[in-house]
């Protein structure tokens, strides 16, 4: 396998990474979160500001820490779909550079594959075929992983993702930024059985409820009306019942279809990636699940369910084994489907 430099940055986490054979050699990550959460959260433009300051010492420090040089690189990769579009530029820009310099070749990535391959970090590493779950601020879909390049989008969800979905609860409930781990603290104390939220499900044309997919709004407009209530009588907000209640619906509504999916569709395994994979309830109840269901469960290590470069490494040492290349006239995507991920190795298809 190469040895690849990786770097990251589809949304606000600037990361440079070396990968070599599947074995991460070195990891750096500088976090935008504190600057961010002034705000609420992600502003576009000041995250590709940040971008473009963090890059040029992460690389350094990536380099450093797997004691090589530009010279001893087989290929540079970079995220270049999906994601914020000023942010994939300045990723895909520095990429493109570096892979000039060094003499070799470049690989665009999609950050939804990188996703995927963070699992390859856990132990014992996943073999196709597989179900994953990819769960983040940003996404929540159920996939099919049948082979490199291999993709089939099962379900997912018709609105909010559930990492945004907890976000914009944490906010009702007056808690701090980014709201999934903050949420996840409030609730350790509550019931969640105290108020029962609404699971959310989409009806189908021909009557009944599609098995696979999610619907958050609903969830999110529910929670709302609870504290709009408690205000109008001029109560403290029970903080701690409502985010337990909340993420109890969650947890189960992911769990629960996403092992349906796995078994109609005869897939042994379940992957769970992204940063709300790092949830610790949505772990036990995924433990449980495919204990019961006979299932495989293959969680991304914490370490590696937020955005990094590792991850992009690894699915670039990946595409780079197979002979896959991407042009250096690549450009950016920010929503390209996983399903079109082949398109970005080969003549620039953008």
């Amino acid at each position: 396998m190469p040895t690849v430099l990786a770097l990251e940055t589809s949304c606000d986490e600037s990361a440079a990474a070396v990968v070599r054979a599947g074995v991460v050699l070195s990891s750096e990550v500088a976090s935008q979160v504190e600057e961010h959460a002034r705000w609420g959260g992600v502003v576009p433009e000041l995250a590709s500001r940040r971008h473009v300051e963090a890059l040029p010492l992460l690389v350094e420090r990536a380099l450093a820490g797997a004691g090589l040089g530009l010279a001893d690189l087989d290929g540079v990769a970079a995220t270049v779909a999906p994601g914020l579009l000023g942010a994939l530029l300045v990723g895909s820009v520095t990429g493109r550079s570096l892979a000039r310099l060094a003499g070799c070749p470049f690989l665009g990535i999609h950050h939804l594959e990188a996703h995927l391959y963070a699992a390859l970090l856990g132990e014992p590493p996943p073999a196709a075929p597989l179900l994953v779950l990819l769960v983040s601020g940003g996404h929540t879909e159920l996939i099919a992983l049948r082979g490199l390049g291999a993709y089939e989008r099962l379900g997912g969800s018709r609105d909010d993702a559930a990492g945004e979905a907890f976000d914009k609860v944490a906010r009702l409930l007056g808690l701090a930024y980014p709201g999934g781990p903050a949420l996840e603290l409030a609730a350790r104390g509550g019931d969640p059985t105290r108020f029962a939220f609404p699971p959310g499900r989409i009806s189908l044309p021909g009557g009944g409820f599609h098995p696979y997919d999610f619907s958050f709004s609903g969830l999110k407009t529910a929670v709302l009306r609870e504290v709009q209530r408690w205000q109008a009588e001029g109560q403290p907000l029970p903080v701690a019942d409502l985010a337990a209640s909340f993420q109890a619906v969650v947890t189960k509504v992911l769990v629960q279809r996403s092992v349906r999916c796995a078994l109609d569709h005869g897939l042994p395994g379940l992957v769970v990636v992204g940063g709300v994979s790092a949830n610790q309830e949505l772990r036990q109840r995924l433990g449980a699940a495919c204990g019961a269901a006979g299932l495989a469960l293959h969680l991304a290590p914490l370490a590696w369910c937020t955005d990094n470069a590792a991850m992009v490494g690894l699915a670039a040492c990946r595409r780079l084994a197979a002979g896959q290349i991407s042009s250096l006239e690549l450009g950016v995507a920010p929503r390209l489907p996983l399903a079109e991920a082949n398109s970005l190795y080969g003549p620039p298809p953008f």
